[in-house]
């Protein structure tokens, strides 16, 4: 007579796969879920620092120092045209404004906090502002 059927040691072995599989997959789940939370927050803290340099942009040649603040305040010249992020307010910026060795160039550093678990993320941008000369028009005409 033939066996037709899985016999008691074929169910322990598949049992015994799947508990050693199942916990293995789901752990990557959550190390997945981990990750894209980590993405999110990268990202965000980079359009940040983005916004911080353009702000330090449009206000012209930065003066030598440091600013720290929050982003639950729209920037100056700016309006709230909507309801702040929740994520957002947990992003710190700090503004560092060196000088060079060149006089009218400043090395400007953004640096966005952020709170990870029982750690605080970075992300640092740096960039230079050059000073702009002056035009000298004299308001004549000059005609050959």
């Amino acid at each position: 007579m033939t066996q037709r059927g899985f016999i008691l040691l074929d169910v322990l072995l598949a049992l015994a796969i799947l508990a050693i599989a199942l916990p293995v997959l789901l752990g990557l789940a959550n190390r997945d879920i981990e990750l894209l939370g980590h993405a999110r927050a990268l990202t965000t803290a980079t359009l940040l620092a983005q916004e911080k340099l353009l702000e330090t942009e449009m206000m012209g040649f930065p003066p030598v120092g440091q600013q720290t603040g929050d982003f639950q305040t729209p920037p100056p010249g700016t309006r709230m045209q909507h309801e702040i992020d929740d994520r957002r307010g947990a992003f710190r910026w700090t503004r560092i404004v060196d000088p060079t060795p060149v006089a009218d160039l400043r090395e400007v550093r953004v640096r966005i906090s952020w709170p990870r678990g029982e750690s605080e993320q970075t992300l640092e941008v740096t960039t230079y502002v050059l000073l702009e000369p002056k035009s000298q028009s004299s308001g004549r005409v000059h005609a050959d």
